[in-house]
């Protein structure tokens, strides 16, 4: 697997990391409380006890930004792969500037604070740079990266046209019969000219070239096929060279692709650019998850299938895959 570019994270991993974060650290404090009420608050310390799970919040809050500040990551962000880099110098932020980043997170997470995790999330989604900076982002210069491994592209090995031959022109033929001895020599005379006739019957005698051996000259190759593929959303279209499908897809460096299919998701499932289509040499219709984050589904004749990230899959007529809420039906025209 080799690295993926600097590619920012969906708006949706971050969220998922985001979740992760909160639920590790409020069930620390959700268990410091209860000991904090169990031998302080019952004995009557009330304030000990407040001031332990105050305590315990604060050093939380700092431990959780001073590993993001100095690693990049968090126990979120390892689980979804994705990091906090600085922005331009690619390495972590810094204890300061994540100690201030996580400061925003947490007023936002609080009701009557105003602002909310939404807010933060529109500000990241309406970054004109294209880079999902979001307004915590930018206080401290700080961006969410990608960092998982990208899947390795499968080799794009040429296939020529397929040959057909002709099988009834195939068909066997008899060995010649065993020429009978020569007569003797005679003294050589002049040689009779042939008769017209004699001559075409020589020419009807012969075997056509199939019958003497000759190699057979196979038929042309027929049209490539068309595929037309339709999204339940409305768009269906013949797929020309590379077909990119998510809800913003991009193409990778180098990659020129001849359609790119922006979707709606409503439920967040579609990644930006969750698969690609492709017809390959052979007038073959392919697809391929682009490691999305809630993957595709093959379903052929009532039967569901998950596509592994990475491998292109052969699409037959009458196919239908699943791209996270949207659904996608192949049909072959002529």
């Amino acid at each position: 697997m080799s690295p993926r570019p600097d590619e920012p994270a969906d708006l949706d991993r971050r969220f998922y990391a985001f979740a992760v974060d909160r639920l590790v650290a409020w069930t620390i404090d959700a268990v410091a409380a209860y000991l904090a009420w169990r031998y302080l608050v019952d004995d009557g310390r009330v304030v000990a006890g407040v001031a332990t799970v105050a305590a315990v919040v604060l050093v939380v809050y700092a431990g959780f930004a001073v590993v993001l500040g100095l690693t990049g990551s968090s126990p979120g962000n390892a689980v979804v792969g994705i990091r906090v880099l600085g922005v331009g110098t690619g390495g972590p932020i810094g204890a300061g500037p994540a100690l201030l980043r996580q400061l925003v997170l947490g007023l936002a997470t609080l009701p009557t604070f105003g602002l909310g995790t939404a807010t933060l999330a529109w500000t990241a989604a309406m970054d004109p740079s294209g880079r999902r900076h979001g307004w915590h982002d930018r206080v401290c210069g700080s961006e969410v990266l990608d960092v998982r491994p990208a899947p390795e592209e499968p080799e794009e090995v040429e296939v020529g046209p397929r040959h057909v031959v002709n099988l009834t022109a195939m068909r066997l033929v008899p060995p010649p019969a065993t020429p009978p001895p020569a007569p003797p020599v005679t003294p050589p005379g002049p040689a009779p000219a042939a008769a017209p006739q004699h001559r075409a019957a020589v020419r009807e005698a012969v075997p056509p070239k199939q019958q003497l051996g000759y190699p057979l000259v196979p038929d042309a190759p027929g049209p490539v096929a068309r595929w037309r593929v339709s999204f339940d959303s409305g768009e269906s279209f013949v797929v020309e060279g590379l077909t990119l499908v998510g809800r913003k897809p991009e193409p990778r460096s180098g990659e020129r692709p001849g359609h790119l299919v922006a979707l709606r998701s409503e439920d967040m499932s579609l990644s930006k650019t969750h698969a690609q289509l492709q017809v390959v040499a052979d007038g073959v219709l392919v697809v391929m998850d682009r490691g999305s984050t809630n993957g595709s589904v093959l379903l052929r004749q009532g039967v569901a299938r998950d596509l592994t990230a990475g491998r292109p899959t052969t699409l037959l007529d009458g196919d239908h895959v699943r791209f996270g809420d949207r659904i996608m039906s192949v049909a072959r025209e002529p």
